[in-house]
């Protein structure tokens, strides 16, 4: 039987293959959707200023992907471990996250103009409230009995946190950085199509008018491949981070026995 990692490659490459094909039989205007070969060769050709653009981009997602992914597991994991602030700050957190942010763009650029701060502090709160609310859920899933047991073992403040609070948090949590880092390319690409003179969404937006369509799609690819290396990247850090998890189980595991051995009569 053929596994599901052959079949995704299958499924891509087939998708290559149509991505290309329809267009040169003419079933799709070139208008509509250029070749793969002709959207790679219009990258090729105006490398230097894809390169450029890329770079400019790439450093409003770091710094927006800093402020919003750290500050919202930071106040996350602080407003989680907190019932007051909890019920203060999760409900208009919660209303705020269901607005469409996009509406607000305008109000950063009259702030702080059309340069990479307005983006980066656009792109920062759309991917921040995702993250810090995935990781208050986070903290309040942990099962009060493993930091009971640990205390009671005499655990630290400090082995509490990285032996039993962050393994049992950090699958929610890691989720919640999965969104919200997406939410930052996208933030920072939609507001370098909306009003910019530099970046990937900016040379979209400019090709666009003037119905370039495989320069459009070279652009299009380099978002697609921004994305595949975050979600890449999100996916290691899953894995090394998988030891914590088996290890806060296996914690859990033995307190359970010890519990329902303490519980028997002795004979």
């Amino acid at each position: 039987m053929m596994s599901a990692k052959t079949l995704r490659h299958l499924i891509i490459i087939g998708l290559l293959l149509l991505w290309e094909l329809l267009p040169r039989t003419g079933l799709i205007p070139e208008l509509f959707l250029p070749s793969l070969s002709s959207t790679l060769l219009a990258g090729w050709n105006e490398a230097a200023e894809y390169g450029h653009a890329l770079a400019v981009t790439l450093y409003e997602v770091a710094v927006s992907m800093a402020f919003a992914c750290g500050g919202g597991i930071l106040l996350g994991a602080i407003v989680g471990s907190l019932p007051r602030p909890r019920l203060l700050i999760m409900p208009m957190v919660s209303s705020l996250y269901a607005v469409p942010l996009v509406i607000l763009y305008p109000v950063f650029t009259v702030w702080l103009g059309i340069g990479s701060e307005s983006k980066i502090a656009f792109a920062s709160i759309y991917g921040f409230l995702p993250t810090m609310l995935a990781t208050a859920a986070g903290i309040q899933t942990i099962d009060p009995q493993l930091l009971l047991a640990a205390r009671s073992m005499g655990a630290t403040l400090s082995q509490r946190l990285v032996r039993v609070i962050i393994p049992a948090a950090i699958p929610t949590v890691l989720s919640g950085l999965r969104v919200g880092g997406a939410l930052v390319i996208v933030g920072v690409v939609v507001s370098e199509m909306l009003i910019s003179s530099a970046g990937i969404g900016y040379l979209i937006s400019r090709y666009r008018t003037i119905l370039d369509s495989p320069h459009v799609f070279a652009g299009v690819l380099l978002v697609l491949f921004m994305a595949i290396a975050f979600n890449t990247a999100i996916r290691w850090v899953e894995r090394k981070a998988a030891i914590w998890q088996t290890g806060t189980r296996a914690g859990q595991s033995a307190a359970d026995e010890v519990g329902s051995g303490a519980m028997q009569p002795a004979t």
